[in-house]
């Protein structure tokens, strides 16, 4: 947790107000309890369904739940702060967000795109390998005007590599 402190600190000095949980998963819901309490945690509306049923947010730890959710599209900000959030359906989860830095081009991906390999499907969270090509291809056809991923584990990708990783499922 103060690991990403350091590296928020290092880039800037203003402080954390927003948090996205891309889904469900302890490495990316994990340091929620280490920002305070008025940073909004925003999440799809599936993936804090799934955070609820986690020990790690039980009793006193319910409040690092998101209080903000979203179906299938939510823009926060505005400007060149603007960042749009997306649900195109199940894959890894069923509460994937792929998260879109317009003034930057660059899309998050969270793990719907992790690295270059068999994905990691999640059952018990809804996910699904039968949708995931499917909701990939969604990404693909919808969202435009994108450079650069920053994917869940692994460096910088395409758009093209996005392509490519959806035509191998």
């Amino acid at each position: 947790g103060e690991r990403i402190m350091e590296k928020v600190k290092s880039v800037t000095d203003k402080p954390v107000t927003t948090i996205i949980n891309t889904h469900t998963h302890g490495d990316h819901t994990g340091s929620n309890s280490m920002f305070p309490a008025t940073v909004e945690i925003v999440t799809h509306e599936n993936t804090k369904a799934n955070m609820e049923k986690m020990e790690a947010f039980k009793g006193d730890n319910a409040r690092f739940l998101p209080k903000k959710t979203y179906k299938d599209k939510l823009t926060l900000g505005s400007g060149k702060d603007r960042v749009d959030l997306y649900y195109f359906g199940r894959g890894h989860t069923n509460g994937d967000t792929w998260i879109v830095y317009p003034a930057v081009r660059v899309m998050q991906t969270g793990d719907m795109f992790a690295w270059k390999d068999a994905p990691v499907i999640d059952r018990n969270n809804g996910g699904s390998g039968l949708e995931y090509a499917d909701t990939v291809g969604r990404v693909l056809a919808n969202v435009k005007d994108v450079d650069s991923l920053i994917v869940g584990h692994s460096p910088l990708r395409t758009v093209a590599e996005l392509k490519e990783y959806q035509q191998f499922m």
